[in-house]
């Protein structure tokens, strides 16, 4: 039942009991890494699963084609083809899924104690990074979104520079946006401050020049964090 129709004497078939134990660790691992992606990060459920059974699916993906080249080609080929995410993802997703393929590949090869020791070194190291933080929060603190609302009689070419240059490390005029029949221009800027905390001081010398019109400071989200 478990020889391929193909298969001849000189093909070394794989046990079901060693099958079903490079299959079972392979879960086992999946599971360790899934924990440990939810370590300190959001998550959903769909790629926490997918995480999981990855390491499965390769390690069994690798056991039916080892040392048969033109079966690793055509699969491999196939795998290019395969879009894990329909949205882009995070760097820390990427490499997630890169550690789940890595250590269903050592399974697959049959070296069941380095697949373990790989999977629990880049867990413990993946759980320390994001304990660390890397200066994260820090820098994060000083990258920031500005929105500014002004009246259409206002040059916004350079009626903030002087407030900008002051405040900021830098600036960068990213998006402006008509509304209210074009009597409104909303501005979009991405700065980095010069030192957060007095954030609020740049956006009261912000309102005294556009009017007391509405101002927005939010933490800047965008390629920054991504690959």
């Amino acid at each position: 039942m478990f020889r391929g129709i193909f298969d001849s004497d000189l093909v070394q078939v794989i046990g079901v009991g060693d099958f079903l134990l490079c299959l079972g660790v392979s879960l086992v691992l999946g599971l360790l890494l899934a924990f440990c992606y939810t370590y300190r990060s959001r998550y959903t459920k769909s790629f926490v699963l997918t995480l999981s059974l990855l390491p499965a699916v390769v390690c069994v993906v690798i056991m039916m084609v080892n040392g048969n080249v033109g079966t690793g080609v055509a699969v491999a080929g196939a795998f290019s083809l395969v879009r894990f995410r329909s949205v882009p993802g995070s760097a820390r997703e990427i490499v997630s899924l890169f550690l789940a393929m890595g250590s269903g590949l050592i399974a697959g090869m049959g070296y069941l104690g380095y697949a373990a020791l790989f999977t629990l070194v880049m867990c413990a190291a993946l759980i320390l990074y994001a304990r660390l933080d890397l200066g994260a929060k820090k820098q994060g603190e000083r990258y920031k979104t500005v929105q500014i609302t002004i009246p259409e009689d206002l040059d916004y070419s350079e009626v903030f520079a002087d407030i900008f240059a002051e405040y900021t490390a830098s600036c960068e005029l990213v998006r402006v946006k008509t509304t209210h029949m074009g009597s409104i221009f909303r501005l979009s800027y991405q700065v980095v401050l010069r030192h957060p905390e007095k954030e609020k001081e740049m956006i009261d010398k912000l309102r005294c020049r556009n009017g007391n019109l509405e101002i927005s400071v939010s933490r800047e989200v965008g390629a920054a964090n991504e690959l």
